[in-house]
């Protein structure tokens, strides 16, 4: 999917005489021999809408069925583009947003996407018991300002009163800020307190065979077949890590990027990096297959 410098998405209308005409879907088009996928991306872009995409990252991969056909779906994002868009076969385009979709009917294969997409670049970690829960707050305000959206509430010594005022304060800065809160480990506590959702560890995603009634769920992964169970029990996106040696986990293995890369490829949910994240590191990660990223120290520097 093409993204334009104020983070729409574009979006195409299907030509009169092809399938599902009048749909709305993604631009792009089917894999020629010997093509890659990436590759066809690019082509089809070109061809469709006269524009050439500089790089295409790889995101979903999803399996739909028509009542027609079987087919898998690769989606890249393009940031990098060049070109003016037109609609090369007199198809019309419109630029969206998740949240504020206004074409209709989405093509069907495509409807599931639009739920990844609500999700942004960057995923914060709360640090209250480092920094003390006063400092952070003024840290988490300041950041909400700028444009945080995402928080997990991961404070694991924390005691569980004072968890509950805490993360209560969180979820209320985040909501003035339309921003969402999902909660460490503890469904009950996220019910409770007006949470968006929880984040399970990866324990406990060994153990689930389905998905926690939250609107929405995440899962702590740090191998392929972790991805997949989250993915299996409907969870909304997962964090895999650490890509990078974190002070917080000295002398663990690390993915580093190739290995990051292999263990999201074809992966059916969004999946941000983790473990020496910085703001820098985000063309990287999505060049290697991350939605974005989750921060720790780099989300309140």
């Amino acid at each position: 999917m093409v993204y334009d410098a104020g983070g729409r998405f574009l979006l195409a209308q299907r030509p009169p005489g092809k399938a599902f005409e009048g749909y709305w879907e993604f631009p792009g088009g089917k894999v020629e021999p010997g093509e890659s996928a990436a590759a066809a991306i690019c082509r089809e872009l070109h061809e469709e809408l006269g524009i050439d995409a500089d790089a295409a990252c790889p995101w979903l991969t999803r399996d739909f069925e028509y009542p027609h056909a079987s087919v898998r779906l690769r989606f890249f994002r393009i940031y990098q583009w060049r070109g003016e868009p037109h609609g090369r076969e007199g198809q019309r385009f419109t630029w969206q947003t998740a949240t504020q979709l206004d074409v209709a009917p989405m093509l069907p294969a495509n409807e599931p996407i639009l739920r990844a997409l609500e999700l942004p670049d960057v995923y914060g970690i709360t640090q209250a018991e480092a920094l003390g829960a006063d400092v952070f707050l003024q840290k988490l305000n300041a950041a909400l300002d700028s444009g945080l959206k995402l928080i997990q509430v991961r404070e694991k010594n924390m005691p569980a009163p004072q968890l509950r005022a805490f993360a209560a304060q969180v979820v209320a800065a985040a909501h003035r800020h339309g921003a969402r809160v999902l909660i460490n480990s503890d469904v009950g506590l996220a019910r409770d307190i007006g949470a968006d959702g929880v984040h399970l560890t990866s324990l406990q995603l060994r153990a689930l065979t389905a998905r926690p009634a939250c609107n929405w769920v995440a899962a702590s992964c740090h191998t392929q077949a972790e991805i997949e169970a989250a993915s299996n029990i409907g969870a909304d996106f997962a964090v895999l890590g650490p890509v990078m040696a974190t002070p917080t986990h000295p002398g663990a293995p690390i993915l580093g990027w190739r290995g990051f890369q292999q263990a999201v490829a074809d992966t059916r949910i969004p999946v941000y990096a983790l473990g020496g994240m910085r703001h820098a590191h985000l063309d990287e990660a999505r060049g290697a297959g991350a939605h974005g990223i989750s921060m720790l120290r780099g989300a309140w520097a």
